[in-house]
């Protein structure tokens, strides 16, 4: 039997996840949607709502509830619908889902059913992006929003981080056209960013009846669920667009040396000016060993050790590293540093690039902290992460 192909849609409101919904299943003759909410429960798995419509739901429309892990509640699912022959299958996400560590952990190998991978072809995963709630959205960072990343709900997020990780999960992102005056610059403005915040993603304005390209009913390149997982990684390939456009700007910065922690939170004021997202890693003296993220969305900063660097002697790290992490890793090694370094982009309108470089740069050690080495980097006092290990 050959595979099926399975589109994934989301959208930051329930409206925009429909148009996006509507405009996949007119790209098939028989389409088969599978509509899914999560409700959480006090204790225990939650309540995972599905409604069926098309050629593969036994009596047209069917409404089905179970209570137990998203995953592999959804995973049973699509194993029937194939089952059933359906042969283009849109499944509709809601918004309180974390997409990339959904989709990685919805694709993952099972001992006892295999891969999706198997039985399914992966269409590109479309993000509707309304642009007043997505303005709205970027710029809350004061109260937490916990997402479905598989069978759990993760830490609280800002609205604001939540708002850019589903951009960036997206192979496309589909923007409903404006109806003219403030509407048509806040369109210009939401999309100027999300060009930005996902420079590999297709951007697609449609009006009232416009169509979805066909391309987006066609199957992206093989191993996707590999390249989901690789962004999920500590250290991966930035995938913002560089320079200025639209009135966004985006700027790289790299640095090949560690970091002190104390400048480096006394310059965060006017490294982190009107930045609107910001990905990276860093290489803290104060933490050699550790791979630390860098995360900001809207005014609030997460710096976290996710992480350890990969060492030339380690070959079990660098088996359970991605493909792509050790590709970096070969890209950029160091015979002294090995795979440390520096990389983070930040962006956000009207950036002063030569100011943020300036201010990061000031941060770095200098020669003579280089040459203490790391008991002499280890000593320095850390009052971004304190006391705080990778665990």
């Amino acid at each position: 039997m050959s595979k099926a192909l399975l589109s994934v849609a989301f959208g930051d409101t329930p409206a925009v996840r429909g148009a996006v919904v509507d405009r996949l299943l007119r790209l098939s003759p028989r389409p088969v949607l599978l509509a899914v909410t999560i409700e959480a429960r006090d204790e225990g798995y939650p309540v995972v709502q599905r409604f069926l419509s098309g050629a593969g739901a036994t009596a047209g429309e069917t409404c089905l509830s179970a209570t137990g892990d998203p995953v592999v509640v959804l995973r049973q699912d699509l194993f029937h619908l194939r089952h059933q022959g359906a042969e283009h299958i849109v499944l509709a996400l809601p918004e309180d889902v974390d997409a990339l560590p959904f989709l990685v952990e919805l694709w993952r190998a099972r001992v006892a059913s295999g891969s999706l991978g198997d039985h399914f072809t992966a269409a590109p995963v479309v993000v509707g992006v309304d642009p007043a709630s997505f303005a709205v959205d970027i710029g809350c960072v004061h109260r937490g929003v916990r997402l479905w990343s598989g069978g759990e709900r993760g830490e609280p997020l800002t609205p604001a981080e939540v708002a850019v990780r589903r951009v960036e999960a997206a192979d496309a992102l589909v923007v409903p056209a404006p109806a003219g005056g403030a509407d048509a610059a806040r369109t210009s403005e939401a999309v100027a960013l999300a060009a930005h915040l996902n420079a590999h993603a297709r951007l697609v304005t449609v009006g009232p009846d416009d169509a979805l390209p066909d391309s987006l009913a066609g199957s992206l390149a093989p191993q996707a669920e590999e390249r989901w997982r690789a962004r999920l990684e500590p250290v991966a390939v930035p995938r913002a667009r560089s320079g200025a456009d639209g009135g966004v700007t985006s700027v790289l910065w790299r640095a090949r040396r560690p970091l002190h922690p104390e400048r480096l939170a006394d310059a965060l004021p006017e490294v982190m000016w009107r930045v609107v997202r910001g990905t990276g890693h860093l290489w803290l003296c104060s933490r050699p060993e550790s791979v630390v993220t860098w995360r900001s969305a809207g005014s609030h900063l997460e710096l976290k050790e996710a992480d350890r660097w990969l060492e030339a002697a380690d070959a079990h790290a660098w088996e359970a590293a991605s493909p792509q992490r050790r590709t970096l890793a070969s890209w950029f090694w160091d015979d002294y540093f090995g795979e440390r370094r520096n990389e983070i982009t930040l962006t956000g309108p009207g950036l002063d690039s030569e100011a943020v470089h300036r201010a990061l740069d000031a941060a770095l050690l200098t020669d003579a902290e280089l040459s203490l080495g790391r008991e002499g980097w280890t000593a320095v006092p850390d009052p971004l992460l304190g006391d705080v290990g990778l665990r």
